[in-house]
């Protein structure tokens, strides 16, 4: 009998195991790059480690709460978006932002833009170069022939001042001088950070000129809402707001034409799986490494839905809500497998995020029949989007 006993306890044993290498399996899908998953626990960075200086200014991390339990970390360097904790459907935290746990990985020089605010022009400038009023400014080049993202010394590179206002409210304040990254006018900017009771962050652009310049403001949030660490996002769901996009050529600046979505990769007018047509042998994917492209938002006044992000895995489900005319969606083609350096000693490979920024359009400067982005003295550049969460049961 006590042998049987040894026997039954043995088996039990051995299915137990056997269970649970099934569970920690993963079986690779044709709509993902990869399954494996190494979430980071759902913490707020160390504020320590942001303690520093960089161009002799001081550099911290702030933190952010709201009443629902959400929480936000941001540092005054590049005024980003260090991490953000929200509730998935177990009701557990879960950070659904990529970044690191310290300073110094975003003073890289190879530093991806991770959760930074952009500026002064968000996206790309054809060769660096525009003409305002007659005379041709020339930017700093740092994509190729183009600028990107304000160039070398753009405002994700900058130390901005900080004010917290209260428990959910970070402000931040920079001024950028006359001819700084090649741009005209000082520019006062004005960038504030709430989040909200409602499962929102809710972003206020706000900058004024003493000299006619170009203004293209955003954030450049990488978002897993399978959590920060998770291999793919080629398994969410995305639906954006456009029925047409800007086409780019090989260095990803827009042709100037606007394109239906309708018939191709880039329908996104009903919810899909990221994955389903992103290797589809297609020139514009080709281009992008995949999707990296300019949608053109239904026209519309005031705060409005662009995007709508769902995960399986976590319920999670994301809305963009935005004043700006388009939607950059970018799904983290140019991520390696060699950025090892984020939260947790997770790693941030190929196609592990995406981002959704809000903004005017690439280019819009040297494109006529885009809106306009120019900023003159005595207007006041105001926008206003917002990053809504929610969980699906």
């Amino acid at each position: 009998m006590k042998t049987n006993q040894n026997l039954f306890f043995a088996m039990l044993l051995f299915t137990g195991v056997l269970a649970s290498c099934n569970s920690n399996s993963t079986k690779k899908t044709d709509n993902a790059d990869s399954t494996e998953t190494t979430t980071v626990a759902a913490v707020l960075p160390d504020s320590a480690a942001f303690e520093g200086t960089a161009d002799n200014k001081p550099v911290h991390l702030y933190t952010l709460k709201n009443k629902s339990g959400d929480e936000a970390a941001i540092t005054n360097f590049g005024g980003r978006l260090v991490s953000l904790l929200v509730k998935d459907n177990k009701d557990k935290l879960v950070d659904v932002v990529l970044g690191h746990d310290s300073l110094k990985p975003y003073q890289r020089k190879e530093e991806f833009f991770f959760g930074a605010l952009i500026g002064r022009y968000g996206n790309r400038i054809a060769k660096g170069k525009f003409t305002l009023d007659g005379k041709t400014y020339q930017l700093q080049v740092n994509d190729g022939q183009n600028t990107l993202h304000g160039g070398t010394s753009g405002f994700y590179k900058q130390v901005w001042d900080a004010k917290k206002t209260d428990d959910h409210t970070l402000e931040l304040s920079y001024v950028s001088k006359d001819g700084e990254g090649g741009y005209p006018g000082k520019l006062t900017v004005k960038v504030t950070y709430a989040l909200e009771d409602d499962h929102s962050l809710k972003i206020t652009y706000n900058a004024t000129t003493d000299k006619a310049t170009v203004v293209n403001l955003t954030n450049h949030a990488y978002f897993n809402l399978n959590g920060a660490g998770d291999q793919t996002i080629t398994d969410h769901t995305l639906q954006l707001e456009a029925d047409e996009y800007t086409p780019v050529d090989t260095t990803l600046i827009p042709t100037g034409k606007l394109e239906k979505v309708a018939g191709t990769p880039f329908d996104f007018t009903n919810a899909k799986l990221i994955g389903v047509n992103i290797n589809d042998s297609n020139t514009q994917l080709k281009n992008g490494k995949g999707y990296d492209h300019n949608w053109v938002l239904r026209k519309g006044t005031g705060l409005r839905k662009a995007a709508t992000v769902s995960s399986q895995k976590t319920g999670i489900v994301l809305e963009v809500l935005t004043e700006e005319p388009g939607i950059q969606f970018y799904s983290g083609n140019f991520l390696t497998d060699k950025m090892n350096y984020g939260k947790g000693n997770a790693t941030y490979g190929y196609r592990s995020a995406f981002c959704l920024e809000t903004q005017h359009f690439p280019d819009s400067p040297n494109q006529p029949s885009f809106p306009s982005t120019v900023l003159k003295p005595g207007s006041t550049y105001s926008t206003i989007s917002v990053y809504r969460f929610s969980v699906k049961k």
